[in-house]
């Protein structure tokens, strides 16, 4: 918001502060329903291991998120968790982990059985009807959005890098090499989870069961899945709970309840923790908000759709075009003002898509979900 104050001003301001935080919310739920589905596929891979395949192992995925919810109401608490160094050390490895595990399944199953599943055009139709099928490609782009939906956050984590060099400098080289990373890993492990699959290929090529074993090494991959969640939860969640708190603070500025911190001696020699009581029962409430809205909705592949459509054009799009527009201060109707809306204007044609797909999923699912039944 301060970027765009900074450089474009007005009413602007205030909308950018919307979506952003609107999204950071729907992350939230997000996180939710995609750490509660790796834990379930953890308990599921052990019970067919167990079972050698013979039970189904339907299980609900609702406790699961009160799990989570209930790590991620400890966690919350405590004071600046963005700030802790080793945290993004944790989460490159969990990443690196799963996704390697994913590809490395991916392309064993393509040399088992010898072929290439799948064809260039997606799945047949017949297996889904024709309009089933384009609005799963609209769908299917908004979850790319989401896979790229770290610039939500991006200009929060430049302001915590140290410098010299320049901040600017140091972001723009690790965005490259993040972007470039992170691309080839996608890509990777959908050409070969696909390959692998075809038409039958599952959601989560690491929860929907495509493959069976080894099991420990599923378990692997869910575990390390659910501790990126439940650090990259805090993580998102960290602008929406100082935006509310400063906010709450200078409308109050005068109330105990929201200002004053009382400091709670801990055993061991360590510093005192700082308890805030509206920080406690703010974010203590926000994490049981999006658990019950996870529980309601746990359609992954579609509420991933949804944000990724929603956040995408806006933050990712809109606005940083504008400010480079202002910054650069490019003539109206030049080329490069041209091409640049030309660009914005596709962008947003590419979310009302992915929107309309994604909401058309959750209108499907809706038909025959029963709310807290939920079972994989």
């Amino acid at each position: 918001m301060e970027a765009v104050q900074a450089n474009l001003g007005g009413f602007k301001v205030k909308l950018c502060g919307a979506i952003q935080y609107m999204n950071l919310f729907g992350v939230a739920i997000g996180y939710t329903i995609a750490a509660s589905i790796s834990m379930t596929a953890i308990k599921r891979s052990n019970c067919f291991h167990d079972s050698h395949a013979k039970d189904p192992c339907h299980i609900s995925s609702t406790p699961y998120m009160l799990a989570f919810g209930v790590m991620e109401i400890f966690f919350s608490q405590i004071p600046d968790f963005d700030q802790i160094s080793w945290l993004s050390i944790v989460a490159a490895v969990m990443s690196f982990t799963y996704s390697s595990i994913g590809l490395a399944l991916g392309i064993s199953k393509v040399v088992e059985t010898g072929q290439i599943r799948g064809s260039l055009t997606g799945i047949s139709i017949g297996n889904v009807t024709q309009t089933q099928k384009i609005w799963r490609s609209f769908q299917a782009l908004g979850a790319i959005a989401f896979a790229y939906s770290y610039s939500l956050i991006l200009i929060e984590i430049q302001d915590t890098i140290k410098s010299p060099p320049s901040e600017s400098i140091t972001m723009k080289k690790a965005t490259l090499l993040s972007v470039s990373v992170t691309t080839v890993f996608y890509m990777l492990c959908g050409c070969f989870g696909y390959a692998a699959f075809g038409d039958l290929a599952p959601g989560n090529l690491l929860t929907g069961f495509g493959f069976y074993n080894p099991f420990w090494l599923l378990d692997i991959a869910n575990i390390a899945i659910v501790v990126h969640l439940v650090g990259a939860y805090q993580v998102y969640c960290q602008p929406l709970f100082a935006f509310v708190e400063k906010h709450a603070a200078r409308v109050f500025p005068d109330s105990d309840f929201i200002n004053k911190v009382y400091n709670i001696p801990l055993p061991g020699g360590f510093r005192p923790y700082k308890l805030n009581l509206f920080r406690l029962v703010w974010r203590t409430i926000f994490v049981i908000i999006t658990t019950i809205i996870s529980m309601l909705m746990p359609f992954f592949n579609d509420i991933v759709g949804i944000l990724g459509a929603f956040g995408f054009w806006p933050l990712t799009v809109y606005f940083p075009v504008e400010m480079y527009i202002v910054q650069k201060k490019i003539p109206k109707w030049s080329s490069r003002w041209i091409s640049l809306q030309i660009l914005s204007g596709a962008c947003l044609i590419i979310s009302i898509a992915a929107a309309a797909g994604s909401f058309a999923g959750v209108v499907t699912d809706l038909q025959v979900y029963r709310p807290f039944q939920s079972t994989y």
